[in-house]
């Protein structure tokens, strides 16, 4: 899964005070959170053409027919942050919008994003009303409203991808992708070169004109009834999230990624 749930606004705890920041969610939260999709090879890498591992990749994670029909998700677990654990939701229509929804002691607030506005509602920071996310956060965001991956039919969405050799991530060899989607963003991924499934990315992401750095990992790969494989296990920087129910193509209703007073009026 890649929940290509991509640039959420994400809580995270300091001194076990919860507060907002500009911490992002991204492929396909946007999995993301949020589609983590696996590549898989049974040659060397030097020998295939990224055509051919990213065939490889599609196939072993249901095919490229079960992938395009994927057209929403519905998503609940937990997210950890220092320590506490806190109910999520998210909710993702492909293309058209994200919730990214979650509560404790009570309070619950949201993180939402369409393909031209965004809100944030951050109760913990003693917000009372949903707040607009700036226009550069809300474009940037965009890739993280393709829940079946960046990979999939990549070259029809603009995206551009190169194998760039090998490394080693926690002692494991991986192969070494670097994708600049259609947006300008630039995102590298590291595939395990024995398991052929995603275990890390890394993305760089610009805010209010500054560059950082995101680094994701996902495991605990699941096959679910729909015949596609998506990550119950995925860390996003110090946030660490487990799926407890990954739900394809429940009809959802679009006023969700409005804000509520907003949705409630429709």
């Amino acid at each position: 899964m890649r929940a290509s749930l991509n640039l959420l606004r994400l809580p995270q705890i300091k001194n076990k005070t919860i507060i907002i920041n500009t911490a992002t969610l991204e492929n396909k939260v946007t999995f993301i959170l949020l589609v983590a999709i696996l590549l898989a090879c049974t040659i060397t890498a030097d020998a295939q053409t990224v055509d051919e591992i990213i065939q490889k990749n599609i196939t072993v994670n249901g095919g490229l027919d079960r992938w395009r029909k994927v057209n929403s998700m519905t998503i609940t677990g937990s997210m950890n942050a220092a320590g506490q654990d806190m109910p999520v939701r998210i909710t993702a229509l492909n293309k058209k919008g994200v919730r990214f929804e979650y509560s404790m002691n009570g309070m619950v607030g949201y993180s939402l994003l369409t393909d031209k506005n965004g809100w944030t509602l951050n109760r913990f920071a003693g917000q009372t009303k949903p707040v607009a996310r700036s226009q550069e956060d809300v474009q940037q965001s965009q890739d993280g409203l393709d829940i079946q991956g960046l990979l999939v039919d990549y070259k029809s969405k603009g995206h551009k991808v190169a194998y760039i050799g090998m490394d080693t991530i926690e002692g494991a060899e991986c192969y070494k992708l670097q994708i600049t989607l259609s947006s300008g963003r630039e995102e590298t991924e590291f595939i395990d070169a024995a398991s052929y499934y995603l275990i890390e990315a890394v993305r760089k992401i610009k805010t209010n004109e500054k560059e950082t750095v995101q680094v994701s990992r996902f495991g605990n790969y699941t096959t679910l009834d729909e015949g596609i494989v998506v990550p119950m296990l995925f860390s996003i920087g110090d946030l660490a999230f487990s799926l407890k129910t990954v739900e394809i193509n429940k009809t959802i209703d679009e006023h969700i990624f409005q804000p509520d007073e907003v949705a409630l009026k429709k």
